[in-house]
């Protein structure tokens, strides 16, 4: 945070007796005024988090910040803890690098008050201009670096520890985030947002990140930590395996995607996976998508059949226990000795048959990795 921006909210915040905020165009926090009251859930969770809820972003939005010219007043929205606000966009040369925002009520401002934060507005813009040109640099240069990392060129760790933004010598983990749901701008925005405040919170262990289209990284020295807590949008994680050099960066990259995909598309491992912890998918996740046993093919075809493939798949998880299987299912065993035999006429295969047992439990995995079987029942065991 640059002095002169601090100095100049300080002295703002004094001359008009009322807390003063300012934020980047991106709606992150810069700098804030000592608090006193009134406060709002709003401000409480911006200096507290850094940044602001998707919710109160398109209320704010709705209300025209990003088109305001001037001081704009924003009316209040209780159900949003949210107070009236003025609010002063940052502009220089047209371009909007911020927003300098003020509490409207206990009193409401005066329009003179109102006017003496517009002055300011100017000279913030300025500053933040100079304060992107420096940061814009130093992140281009971060980003070459990481995205020639992750790809594995080992060359791309040599320049990152001798810039300073990892230490020589030590481990370095990879977590990916994945949103929930299609990606989209909002998503890729909120997932910048939370890697920021990421690298915040862990910034002792030498944070770096990245942000794809469908996907954000961080790469962090030492053991990883809870990426999801800072996240304002449903994301799972996957975590590879730390590797003792940051050079070695891109081999935990690729098992944190992977363990991401598994996380996503699997239910019983939860929002978060790690790739030590993957059990048989950690191998099925490697394998590129093809032939699944023609049998389980005819059985997929058709809906009506999910049941018969659900006890399959809970037979084989069972090492074929007929006992353990009427067990988990609450089926007699006259019935699931009827299911498993429709089984084998319906996808012509013999379960006494060792090797198509296997090819049958590995195509079921693969489906469900896929996203082509999705049980209603959770698996017996992974």
């Amino acid at each position: 945070m640059s002095d002169d921006l601090q100095r100049v909210v300080d002295e703002l915040a004094l001359n008009l007796g009322r807390p003063v905020l300012l934020e980047d165009h991106l709606q992150r926090v810069v700098a804030y005024s000592e608090q006193t009251e009134p406060m709002d859930d709003v401000r409480r969770e911006s200096i507290l988090r850094r940044h602001t809820t998707p919710e109160v972003l398109q209320w704010l939005r709705a209300a025209g910040i990003f088109d305001s010219q001037g001081a704009l007043r924003i009316p209040a929205a209780p159900e949003l803890g949210l107070l009236p606000r003025v609010c002063v966009p940052a502009r220089y040369d047209g371009r909007l690098l911020g927003f300098l925002w003020l509490i409207d009520s206990d009193p409401p401002m005066s329009e003179e008050d109102v006017r003496i934060a517009a002055k300011t507005a100017p000279g913030l813009a300025l500053s933040l201009f100079h304060n992107s040109l420096v940061a814009g640099l130093a992140a281009s240069r971060e980003l070459e670096a990481v995205t020639a990392l992750l790809l594995g060129d080992r060359e791309a760790a040599r320049t990152l520890i001798e810039t300073g933004d990892f230490p020589h010598r030590e481990p370095v983990t990879v977590l990916v985030a994945r949103p929930v749901g299609e990606p989209d701008e909002n998503a890729r925005l909120a997932m910048e947002r939370g890697l920021l405040a990421a690298r915040s919170r862990f910034a002792s262990r030498h944070p770096l990140h990245l942000v794809r289209h469908d996907h954000g990284v961080l790469l962090l020295a030492g053991k990883p930590v809870d990426l999801r807590a800072g996240m304002s949008v449903p994301v799972v994680v996957g975590i590879g395996r730390p590797r003792p050099a940051l050079a070695d960066a891109a081999e935990s990259y690729r098992e944190a995607l992977h363990a991401a995909d598994v996380a996503a598309r699997i239910p019983g491992f939860g929002p978060s996976a790690e790739w030590a912890k993957l059990g048989v998918y950690r191998m099925l996740s490697l394998v590129p998508g093809g032939e699944l046993h023609a049998g389980v093919e005819r059985l997929l075809a058709d809906r009506q059949h999910l049941p018969l493939l659900e006890t399959l798949e809970t037979y084989l998880d069972l090492a074929g226990s007929a006992v353990a299987t009427a067990r988990a299912l609450r089926l007699h065993r006259t019935s699931l000795y009827y299911r498993l035999q429709r089984v084998e006429q319906l996808a012509e295969t013999d379960l006494r048959n060792g090797d198509e047992r296997l090819a049958l439990h590995l195509s079921l995995k693969l489906a469900r990795l896929s996203g082509r079987y999705r049980p209603r029942l959770p698996t017996a065991a992974r």
